[in-house]
């Protein structure tokens, strides 16, 4: 009985840490991503370039943040 008490508790401290990681994890790709949509929708509104926001581009917006959205603006001018 004392094992299965112990266990519980192990899992609940490693189901903790599992949710807290993919909190900051998430809160990390939305920060890139409003800061990547900020810059693209910046550029689309002042005409500069036409990125297309779709389910890739938010995708690669989220992963890459800034650097992702000049490489987004870089392939929409080529």
């Amino acid at each position: 009985m004392i094992l299965f008490v112990i266990f519980l508790f192990l899992l609940a401290i490693v189901g903790w840490i599992v949710l807290k990681l993919t909190i900051a994890v998430l809160k990390w790709l939305a920060v890139n991503a409003i800061t990547g949509l900020i810059i693209v929708g910046v550029l689309n509104f002042l005409g500069v370039t036409h990125v297309p926001i779709n389910w890739l581009t938010l995708l690669i917006l989220a992963v890459g943040g800034v650097v992702g959205a000049f490489i987004l603006i870089l392939i929409s001018l080529l």
